[in-house]
């Protein structure tokens, strides 16, 4: 165990003092009983305050897995099919139009999708939506037609065209915003507060929310972009905001990373917590598998907006999947990760993984744009590959 502590002291060291090093960073890694690694180091904010456990962070799109997991509630209740039409729950989705291309003038071709979107193809990401920084189209709308960018949290930011018909590709996008409305319709709540009454209370996570507490605002890490000559600009005047005009099931949260992990340990104890049950193992057996038809493939995520993301991909030439809702691996990555385990990321350089099989996850925290930053990424990299060469040394002795 003091091996991998210092093996995993040494990769934040590593990152935070390099030529072309992140400002700071938290990383923590948990089993299914409590966290036994926990890091930080580096500043919140380029020069200034040093980064702490307790450090909040935007945690961008793997606030995902929390909506999807108040999707699935709904489902164990009776109250959601997820084959009927998403419009059922949330009626403005029915409305949304394809987006066929833009004629000569440049305005948009739009005309009504073949099928109805359904709340499955919303938490497998093949419903039809995207974003403006992984597709031309959308960039296009936001450029030229005033399609909002979804860190507004704005109602406009996610009632835009479909970019194909449902069903027909998987593309990364908004759908789990649409999944949160979905929870909303049937609720009647924000998703803000069914997630507090159904999820943080049942784990003990309380500094986590779409809106920060004065306390958690105080404690924010500042945002910075990553330039080209590899120097960082701290981004004193980014953040999502608060109080936001839509909860964003896909984007949307502040955390510390140690709330966040009673919500991986919540996955890793077959859904249940410390105040209560979150969902039933039945339910997280088959949440966590591959949900897709072999027809859609998870690959390279374009990179159409250079301030907001590079090209980007997790195991390259590896197959992947997707579920209820995270990637899965299809097959052993090259860091030890298993086939079967589940994980994704946050566009501000956020990861994390999720090994049912071995009963142990982990969680990354920057922020930096452009997202797939080669310094925070390679990172999180040799930090989950340090816990695997631990594993397999402790089964070896």
């Amino acid at each position: 165990m003091a091996d991998l502590s210092s093996a995993l002291d040494a990769v934040l060291k590593d990152v935070t003092t390099g030529p072309v090093r992140v400002p700071g960073v938290v990383a923590m890694i948990t089993d299914r009983e409590k966290n036994i690694w926990e890091g930080a180091a580096g500043d919140s904010r380029l020069g200034g305050a040093a980064m702490g456990l307790d450090s909040v962070f935007a945690i961008f799109s793997t606030t995902k897995a929390i909506a999807g997991t108040a999707a699935l509630q709904c489902v164990e209740e009776g109250l959601l099919d997820l084959d009927a039409p998403a419009k059922n729950y949330a009626p403005a989705i029915g409305k949304l139009q394809v987006l066929e291309g833009f004629d000569a003038d440049g305005q948009p071709r739009l005309r009504a999708p073949k099928s109805e979107i359904t709340t499955r193809q919303l938490l497998l990401h093949t419903a039809g939506f995207g974003y403006d920084f992984f597709n031309e189209n959308y960039r296009r709308m936001a450029e030229e037609h005033g399609q909002p960018s979804v860190v507004t949290c704005s109602r406009a930011s996610i009632e835009t065209p479909l970019l194909r018909d449902p069903g027909e590709v998987w593309e990364y996008g908004t759908n789990i915003d649409w999944a949160g409305q979905v929870v909303e319709g049937i609720r009647g709540k924000r998703l803000g507060e069914v997630c507090r009454e159904r999820i943080f209370d049942r784990l003990g996570m309380e500094e986590i929310g779409f809106t920060r507490s004065a306390a958690m605002k105080a404690r924010t890490v500042t945002m910075h972009a990553r330039n080209a000559d590899g120097s960082l600009t701290p981004l004193d005047d980014f953040a999502l905001p608060d109080a936001p005009e839509v909860d964003c099931g896909g984007h949307g949260l502040y955390s510390t990373v140690g709330e966040y992990m009673k919500f991986i340990r919540m996955w890793l104890n077959d859904g249940a917590g410390p105040n209560g049950r979150v969902l039933k193992p039945e339910t997280v057996a088959w949440a966590v598998r591959n949900g897709l038809e072999s027809r859609h493939k998870v690959g390279t995520l374009p990179g159409v907006i250079p301030s907001l993301s590079n090209d980007a991909e997790f195991f390259p030439g590896l197959k992947k999947g997707w579920s209820y809702t995270f990637m899965t691996n299809e097959e052993q990555a090259p860091t030890g990760r298993p086939k079967g385990a589940i994980g994704w990321a946050g566009l501000a350089n956020l990861f994390y993984w999720i090994d049912r099989q071995n009963g142990i996850g982990g969680y990354w925290a920057t922020q930096i744009l452009p997202f797939g930053d080669a310094t925070s990424f390679t990172g999180y990299l040799n930090l989950e590959s340090a816990v695997y060469s631990a594993l397999q040394g402790a089964k070896a002795a």
